[in-house]
């Protein structure tokens, strides 16, 4: 039985830390808005409605893009979807302070929550392509990941 090299170990360990930073962060952006809705909404002026909205915005915009993800990962391929998703999510995330509305919010959330559902689908193809070699075809697990996690996406 051969073993891996230690680089390839040292490397299989980074990418493994770079998800779990990421989804560290995806964690976080879905729940910031919960902890800043008293101060955002004082300042802002939203009411439960608007909050409502712009919640629903970007849960509604997570689910769709799980859907639409897995594929784009199969297409892609996990470096370039990743790299995609990563960056649009950025711009979505730096798109929050030009936001002064509801209206604006909403599409800020929406943005970001189709663009952070990249990360599961790719992930979860990094780590088979990476971590197993006998499943029946490997291209097709972020699609089948995507659907799978679209429904807690959901809540």
């Amino acid at each position: 039985m051969a073993t891996a090299s230690p680089s390839v170990g040292r490397v299989r360990y980074s990418v493994c830390a770079l998800l779990f930073f990421a989804a560290s962060i995806n964690y976080v952006d879905r729940q910031v808005l919960g902890v800043l809705k008293g101060s955002l909404g004082h300042e802002l002026g939203w009411s439960e409605t608007d909050y409502g909205n712009i919640v629903t915005a970007f849960q509604g915009a997570y689910a769709l893009g799980m859907l639409a993800m897995g594929r784009l990962m199969d297409a892609l391929g996990t470096r370039r979807g990743l790299l995609l998703s990563v960056l649009s999510w950025s711009l979505a995330a730096m798109a929050h302070a030009l936001a002064g509305s509801a209206a604006g919010f909403c599409a800020a959330r929406f943005a970001l929550g189709l663009s952070e559902a990249g990360l599961f689908p790719g992930a979860v193809k990094t780590v088979s392509e990476r971590a197993t070699s006998d499943l029946d075809d490997p291209d097709d697990t972020a699609d089948a990941s995507s659907t799978m996690f679209a429904i807690p996406a959901v809540r």
